[in-house]
C-alpha cells in the first residue's frame, strides 16, 4: 500500500499529515483544536480538515458556528454524521434529524441534504465511496 500524506497549502503549511496507510492514527481532541484555532474558523461560519482518504472511504472532520448553514447538497457515497461537540440539524427532504454530542445518523446515495448548527459544534462526516 502506498502511504500517502496531504500537501502544504497557505492554510495548513506544514503538509505531510499521513492520509492514507495500513494504518491511521486519529487524534479527534488535536484536531479540533487545530481547526478552531486556524484563521478559517476565526473568519467563517465552519473549517474542515480530511483526516483520512482512501479510494474506497473518507473522514472528514467538520466545525460549525452557531446557526452556520451547510447548503443542500448530495454525494454519490454513503455517509455517516457523528456528533463530537454541541448540537445541529441534519435535513432531508422526508425528515429532519436533531443530532446532540454523541448521536449519529447515516444517509444512503444521492439524498440532498442540508447542516444548520444550533450552537457551535464538530461533526465526524465519513464518506463510504462506491466504485
Amino acid at each position: 500500500m502506498e502511504v500517502k500524506s496531504n500537501e502544504a497549502t497557505p492554510q495548513r503549511p506544514q503538509g505531510d499529515r499521513i492520509l492514507n496507510s495500513s494504518l491511521v492514527e486519529m487524534d479527534l481532541t488535536k484536531f479540533i483544536e487545530q481547526i478552531k484555532n486556524e484563521p478559517n474558523w476565526k473568519n467563517n461560519t465552519h473549517n474542515t480538515i480530511t483526516i483520512f482518504k482512501s479510494e474506497l472511504m473518507r473522514v472528514v472532520l467538520i466545525a460549525l458556528q452557531k446557526n452556520a448553514l451547510l447548503k443542500p447538497h448530495a454525494t454519490n457515497a454513503t455517509i455517516s454524521v457523528q456528533v463530537l461537540e454541541g448540537r445541529i440539524k441534519f435535513i432531508t427532504d422526508e425528515k429532519t434529524a436533531i443530532l446532540k454530542k454523541s448521536q449519529m445518523i447515516a444517509l444512503q446515495p444521492n439524498i440532498t441534504h442540508s447542516v444548520e448548527a444550533s450552537e457551535e459544534s464538530v461533526f465526524l462526516l465519513t464518506l463510504a465511496i462506491t466504485q
